[in-house]
């Protein structure tokens, strides 16, 4: 299995505080099955910084940690980008990292309250770069699960999106495991990763969350998320479905 989001690299942003850290998570991950994971450290949202040579040289040495601490896990590089007006700016500076440094598939991550209003403008800009985005953890942004239609344009148009692991087994509250759960049944998610910072409040969740899609979306919708994850660090086009609208149920007041 391949985690494509997680913030294991140590002293970089809110993931592992240390390299300690780093390999007790290296080791729960390794327990769930995971064997390769993407290092996405934060970039350029507020209050952390993380350009691709950076990142680039952190995985290199926890890589070579893994290998003394006698840890079967790889540490591939990414980075997980706030979008901005200066996104292409800083891909033409050589600053973002995109998913394990292929020049393929890109991380962007929206605010938590709202889309903002410049999004689908860089997610075009993206792709005629010749990159593929891929929107993280749409489920928990407020104006996503209050309006569905804007992520479905957003897929639609060409972007991809990656859910959580952990709002896939309900540690989010039971709202975000069914937005989480309808958004693979209409084929608006490709992907589904851990996004764990630590091995408390933000821990990997991979296996109850793949359990839970076998159970609720089918086996097909499971292999084919566990796929895309080996396409895309490979660099190679990942599986898609045709996008579907998410059906909100309309409220019914009875009289009392």
């Amino acid at each position: 299995m391949i985690d494509i989001h997680c913030h294991i690299l140590p002293s970089v942003d809110d993931g592992a505080k240390h390299m300690t850290e780093s390999m007790e998570m290296a080791r729960a991950a390794f327990s769930e099955g995971i064997t390769k994971i993407v290092a996405t450290p934060h970039h350029n949202n507020g209050q952390y910084y993380n350009t691709r040579e950076e990142i680039l040289e952190k995985v290199q040495e926890l890589n070579e940690r893994l290998v003394k601490e006698g840890i079967d896990i790889t540490i591939l590089p990414g980075q997980e980008s706030r979008i901005s007006g200066e996104l292409l700016e800083q891909y033409e500076r050589n600053e973002l990292l995109t998913m394990n440094d292929g020049d393929k598939y890109l991380f962007i991550e929206l605010p938590s309250s709202q889309v903002p209003l410049y999004t689908e403008k860089i997610i075009y800009d993206i792709q005629m770069k010749g990159l593929t985005p891929i929107i993280v953890h749409p489920e928990r942004n407020a104006e996503l699960i209050d309006n569905p239609e804007k992520l479905y344009q957003l897929v639609k148009k060409g972007a991809c999106t990656q859910v959580t692991a952990a709002s896939v087994a309900g540690k989010f509250g039971k709202k975000i495991k069914k937005f989480s759960l309808d958004l693979i049944d209409a084929n608006l998610t490709h992907f589904v990763a851990s996004d764990a910072h630590n091995l408390k409040g933000r821990n990997f969740q991979m296996a109850e969350a793949f359990s839970v899609i076998e159970k609720e979306c089918g086996l097909d919708a499971k292999y084919l998320l566990l796929e895309n994850a080996e396409l895309l660090v490979e660099g190679s086009m990942i599986m898609k479905e045709i996008p579907e609208r998410i059906k909100k149920k309309k409220k019914l007041f009875g009289i009392l």
